[in-house]
């Protein structure tokens, strides 16, 4: 009877323990702001879409949307052969951007950079595709050597993400690292180099349709 009866109490204190954790939780989550809050809720809902997701999730933000419509900033970067691209030279064309982590983003990136890269559509004089990565030049190489189809595509390097911070990329929903490094979002700027389509996806999935569709529309 004895031994029950300490079971009962163990119980007992058991669950009173973890009733005054969640509280104590629940009352150091309340402290955020909602905007906070929903910070926390979408680092947390992120976690494990490294591998990709399933249906993309548009959610880029009014001040990433406020972009379309007005010039792509001054930009120069180089590709991993030393050539340099700017914003002034590839007037005239018609641009993909792809921003992304690069070598920490295996495999949905690499996934989304091959796909970009073979994507016959999206081959013509008049149209350019980046895959735009924040590692260094020397760097990438490793990529290459461990998924040599990367080679086939032009991957330049915003570096230390200075055109992703202009543009706002950072602090999106697909950044996996907030504040400091791109996630998934994709731009198509026009031959006046004018952006006018932005799409961010935290679910890091392929998105070759979309993009050959707003290429139509210019």
């Amino acid at each position: 009877m004895e031994k029950k009866n300490n079971t009962a109490t163990a119980v007992v204190i058991t669950a009173v323990i973890m009733l005054i954790i969640f509280g104590l939780v629940l009352a150091a989550f309340r402290q955020f702001s909602p905007s906070e809050q929903k910070k926390v809720a979408v680092a947390d809902d992120m976690s494990g879409h490294h591998g990709g997701g399933a249906q993309p999730v548009p959610q880029a933000g009014a001040a990433l949307n406020d972009l379309v419509g007005k010039p792509m900033p001054d930009f120069s970067m180089t590709d991993i052969n030393g050539r340099e691209y700017t914003a002034k030279d590839l007037q005239g064309k018609k641009i993909v951007m792809f921003f992304n982590e690069g070598l920490m983003c295996y495999p949905a990136c690499w996934n989304q950079i091959v796909a970009l890269a073979k994507d016959e559509r999206l081959k013509s004089d008049n149209t350019v595709v980046f895959s735009v990565v924040v590692d260094a030049a020397k760097d990438w190489q490793k990529a290459i050597d461990k998924m040599p189809e990367l080679g086939l595509a032009l991957v330049v390097f915003d570096k230390n993400a200075t055109l992703a911070g202009k543009l706002g990329l950072l602090t999106v929903a697909s950044s996996m690292h907030y504040g400091s490094l791109p996630g998934h979002t994709y731009l198509v700027i026009d031959k006046q180099g004018v952006i006018r389509h932005i799409f961010d996806d935290p679910n890091m999935a392929l998105h070759n349709e979309q993009l050959v569709e707003e290429l139509i529309k210019l």
